[in-house]
This record gives C-alpha cells, sequence and structure tokens, in this order.
C-alpha cells in the first residue's frame, strides 16, 4: 500500500516534467496573438470585431467577462451568469490593471481574448486560494457598451462661469451621455436611479444661459425626451401628479407630440380624471390612428369615464329619491 502513494507522486512528477517539455495551451494561444503593449504582457486575440471607436479613457463600460487559468475549463471568475452586469468605471472600479488596458483596445459588441502575464493581472503573490503566484491568466471579455463619462466628469467640474462658455453642442452630448445612464438604470427596473439621471441631466440644461434663439431651440429639444423620460418613469414609480407634470412640460416644447400625450393619458387615468385622459388619448389617437398602445388605452379610458358617468347618474338619482322621500 505505501508504494501506491510513492507510484502516484513519480507520476505527478512525470507529468509535471512533461508539460514543462511541451508548449501548454496558453503558449499555443500566444502564437495566434497580438502584443498590445509591445513587450509581451498583454497578449489579444479579436473574436468577434466590433464596431465604432475603441473605449474612451475614463469611460463607463458594461462588459462580460470570464476569468481563466492556464489548464482549467472552468473560469475562476465569470459575470456570464448575471442579467445585468455592473456598468464599471475605468480607473476606479476595473481593479485589474491590466484589464483597463485591455479595454482601451476594444470596441462596442467587440468580443476578445486576453493573456495577461503576472505583472498585468495578480503579481508575483498571486491571489490565493483562487490564483496562485506568479500566474498568467486568460480573460475573454465582451464590451456590451459603454458610455464616455470621462467627458461628463470634465464638464461637472467645470465652474458655472466655464460650462456657460463650453459649446451648445458639447453640452448636449454630456446631457446625452447622462440620459443613457438613465435608460440602462430604468431597463434594469432601478427607476429612482433613473429619474436621478434625468434630472441631473434637466440641470444641466437648465442651468445654462442662452442669447441666441437657436441656442433655446437646442435646449428645448435635448429638454423633450428627458421629460418624457421623467413622465413614464414616475408612472412607474406611482407618482401619477409628478408624471403629469413632466407630460406638460413635454407638451409645452411640442403641444403634438403623441408620446407626451400618451403619457398624460395614462397619469389622468390613474388619477381618476377619466374626461382627461379621454381627452388627451382621442387627441393622440388622432395622429396616430392604428398605435395599438393609444387605442388599447383609450377603450379601457372610455370604459372608465362612462362608469363614472353612470356612477354619478345613480348617486344623483338616489340623492334626489331620497329628498323627495323628505
Amino acid at each position: 500500500m505505501p508504494g501506491n502513494g510513492l507510484v502516484s507522486s513519480i507520476r505527478r512528477l512525470i507529468n509535471s516534467e512533461a508539460r514543462l517539455r511541451t508548449p501548454g495551451p496558453f503558449e499555443h494561444l500566444r502564437q495566434k496573438m497580438d502584443d498590445i503593449l509591445e513587450d509581451g504582457g498583454i497578449m489579444k486575440e479579436v473574436v468577434q470585431p466590433g464596431d465604432g471607436p475603441p473605449v474612451p479613457q475614463n469611460a463607463s463600460v458594461l462588459i462580460h467577462y470570464s476569468g481563466f487559468l492556464e489548464y482549467s475549463d472552468q473560469p475562476f471568475e465569470t459575470t456570464r451568469h448575471l442579467r445585468y452586469p455592473r456598468m464599471l468605471k475605468l480607473g476606479r472600479e476595473v481593479t485589474l490593471a491590466g484589464m483597463d488596458l485591455c479595454l482601451l483596445t476594444m470596441k462596442k459588441g467587440e468580443v476578445s481574448r486576453f493573456l495577461l502575464e503576472p505583472q498585468y493581472a495578480y503579481g508575483d503573490l498571486g491571489c490565493p486560494p483562487l490564483i496562485p503566484a506568479a500566474a498568467v491568466v486568460l480573460y475573454e471579455i465582451q464590451i456590451i457598451d459603454y458610455l464616455d463619462s470621462g467627458q461628463v466628469d470634465d464638464f461637472i467640474a467645470l465652474s458655472p462661469e466655464e460650462q456657460n462658455t463650453v459649446p451648445l453642442q458639447r453640452l448636449v452630448e454630456v446631457v446625452n451621455t447622462v440620459r443613457s445612464f438613465g435608460n440602462r438604470c430604468f431597463n434594469q427596473s432601478h427607476y429612482e436611479k433613473a429619474k436621478d439621471r434625468y434630472k441631473q441631466a434637466v440641470m444641466l440644461l437648465g442651468t445654462r444661459e442662452t442669447q441666441s434663439n437657436a441656442d433655446k431651440d437646442g435646449i428645448r429639444a435635448a429638454l423633450l425626451p428627458l421629460y418624457l423620460n421623467l413622465s413614464i418613469t414616475e408612472l412607474r414609480l406611482d407618482r401619477p401628479h409628478k408624471a403629469l407634470k413632466y407630460g406638460n412640460k413635454a407638451l409645452e416644447i411640442d403641444s403634438a407630440n403623441t408620446k407626451a400625450l400618451f403619457r398624460c393619458g395614462q397619469a389622468y387615468l390613474e388619477l381618476h380624471e377619466y374626461k382627461s385622459a379621454h381627452g388627451c388619448l382621442l387627441t393622440a389617437q388622432a395622429k396616430k390612428p392604428f398605435d395599438s398602445d393609444i387605442n388599447n388605452l383609450l377603450r379601457k379610458a372610455a370604459t372608465c369615464y362612462k362608469d363614472s358617468l353612470d356612477n354619478q347618474k345613480d348617486m344623483y338619482s338616489k340623492m334626489f329619491r331620497d329628498l323627495r322621500s323628505k
């Protein structure tokens, strides 16, 4: 029996020595990869090309990733089980230095593999018990989306006077990025966070001192989708009064906007103001007669309005009967 332990030890030693003589899977993979830093520290293979410009400095990225050790087909960490991976800020929330550098080479929609030497990964000490000392690691990364939050940071760091001197187009770009953050929160049902982002964007536009009519028109055009976003968000938060306020603000900019009319119709319906809801939805239907959402809600509003009138009629009839009986 003791001999069995010795045999096992000898086999492990032979396998280890054979592994040292035979190029491992990482070495085979390295032959197909590009040296992105020209020091051999980070090697890259594009699996699926992306579109557009690469990720900018200080951006916020939405990614899926999996990390592997050599000779292991199971990741030591992965986000693939998450329906909504967290958006990470480069230089702040991406804690692995090498991953920051990897992401800056990628484009939206891209899937790539990276081999990271220890100095760009977990160092000479590793990260026990998952990562052994001086380990080379493989990361497969997918860029789902990114937002140029560095541009937002730079703008917010300016004084109010400096912000006013920034070209309107740049302000609108900043506002659109903030709104995109809000949309991301909304799509993940984080409605309070979405509302805060939309209100931040409105505030950035509201502090702008405008002189020309062209600038005023540009700001109104940027405010319109924000008011619509705020209206639907307040509806999801069960605050129809606020939803109605933002819907009316949108109608002040564009009185024929069907989304604004629809949002107001929704809000009035939740406030049991059926006549007003019916009026808003009728106007929206006149502009989009085949829109199923408008038509369905209009039918609901019409039914509620009729029931409300019938209830009022019954109430008055009962009141008059009581008066006669006296």
